[in-house]
């Protein structure tokens, strides 16, 4: 008789826990929501919360803000929202270089490529390798051979170890015939800083996210040498292909941002911000702020973008094999 009171007992707190879940859930959101951006501000997560920030905040009826936390090549923050209350509150504007570079080359990584729930795809952005315009190099050929002609002179900006940053031109050192050496890659903490850093002169080349340059390519502030996407840009026509470049597999490489909660986040808040996504998808300021700086929408379901984050994953897995960047 006692266990059978016992197991209605726990069957009844197990029951209110849920029905306080579920009500929590259908109430949400009931105060602000904090996006994470894990890198700093400027770069591409930073554009990509900001972006859908406000419009998303109006749609909910509440205000969404953004918290720049950088550091260690997005893990830092990655790793804050990890360990976050799945409430819905607390999420993050995950990146290829976050969520599929790091977890994939570094075994330290904290966390990995499936420890959240996902939400969606928002954008993604082509990689586009620049110099300063008054830079002696006017084309890719010429500053590939400077690189061979002078082995570790010639050095690039990274957002870090592991980021799309570095990943573009190891893939395209690769292509041309060239070790990881041949150039020497200078570490910052954002896409932002990595940006900046040529833009002072305090490194040769930067292949950076569009998204984050598209603006100082627009103000010839860059001369853009080459873009990773596999037809040229509709709004940068001028730029050659990775393919036209003889380097094929810069196509590999494109910036992405997503939409992630913590491990456990309820079924009814990841369908809850698939309806407002539905609608973001067709705002006009979301999408012109896209074409700004030439991101690509990609608001997708749940279920693709676990998907398409196993792919980039799993590229970046063979891609460190191949290139032995692995630790």
């Amino acid at each position: 008789m006692l266990k059978l009171i016992n197991r209605r007992f726990f069957q009844a707190v197990f029951l209110m826990g849920l029905a306080t879940e579920i009500a929590v859930a259908q109430n949400y959101p009931n105060r602000p929501i904090t996006f994470i951006a894990p890198y700093g501000v400027g770069g591409d997560s930073d554009f990509s919360g900001r972006n859908l920030a406000p419009i998303a905040g109006k749609l909910l009826g509440q205000n969404v803000i953004m918290q720049n936390v950088a550091g260690a090549s997005g893990t830092i923050g990655s790793q804050k929202v990890r360990t976050s209350t799945p409430d819905g509150y607390t999420l993050l504007i995950s990146r290829g270089g976050s969520q599929a570079i790091v977890p994939a080359l570094d075994s330290s990584t904290p966390y990995k490529w499936n420890d959240f729930t996902f939400i969606s795809l928002l954008d993604f952005n082509p990689v586009v390798c620049v110099v300063k315009p008054d830079s002696a190099y006017k084309n890719m050929k010429e500053l590939i051979a400077a690189i061979k002609a002078n082995p570790t002179k010639l050095n690039y900006s990274t957002a870090g170890a592991g980021t799309t940053q570095h990943l573009a031109v190891e893939v395209f050192l690769r292509d041309v015939g060239l070790p990881s050496t041949a150039a020497t890659m200078i570490p910052y903490k954002s896409a932002g800083q990595a940006t900046t850093a040529l833009l002072s002169g305090e490194v040769d080349f930067l292949c950076n996210n569009l998204t984050t340059i598209a603006g100082q390519i627009k103000g010839n502030a860059m001369r853009p040498l080459v873009t990773s996407t596999a037809t040229r840009l509709k709004d940068f026509p001028n730029i050659p292909t990775a393919k036209e470049e003889g380097m094929g597999s810069l196509e590999k490489v494109m910036g992405w941002s997503g939409l992630y909660g913590p491990p456990g986040l309820s079924p009814e808040v990841v369908e809850k911000w698939q309806t407002i996504l539905k609608e973001v998808a067709k705002n006009p300021a979301w999408l012109s702020g896209n074409d700004t700086v030439g991101a690509i929408p990609a608001i997708r379901s749940q279920a693709d973008t676990e998907a398409f984050a196993k792919e980039q994953f799993d590229l970046y897995s063979k891609l460190g094999a191949e290139l032995n960047l692995r630790k």
